[in-house]
């Protein structure tokens, strides 16, 4: 009994991107990695909470059910998406409606 041919996969995308990254998307995750890095030095309260500052003024701590890292990586995260909405073309499809 034979079996019958798979079906072959599609031809490649072998056509090179060629549109530019959006400047101000570009300047925009710029904006966001330069205004939120950490500064100083590590803290830690009689409690066990460890915490460091943004450099926007955010306190960065570590909570009951999160790490020190998870509060980083999210408010980087937050940053960067607050300052791509705000740059992004009119019309673009969204997961999220911009606040404006």
């Amino acid at each position: 009994m034979s079996t019958p041919d798979p079906t072959p996969d599609p031809e490649p995308f072998t056509e090179p991107f060629t549109e530019p990254v959006s400047a101000a998307l570009r300047d925009a995750k710029a904006r966001a990695r330069s205004a939120h890095y950490t500064v100083g030095t590590l803290h830690r309260d009689p409690d066990g909470t460890v915490w460091l500052e943004c450099s926007c003024g955010t306190v960065l701590r570590n909570g009951p059910t999160w790490t020190l890292d998870e509060h980083v990586r999210l408010h980087r995260a937050e940053a960067k998406y607050l300052e791509l909405s705000a740059a992004a073309p009119p019309g673009i499809p969204r997961l999220i409606e911009p606040r404006y």
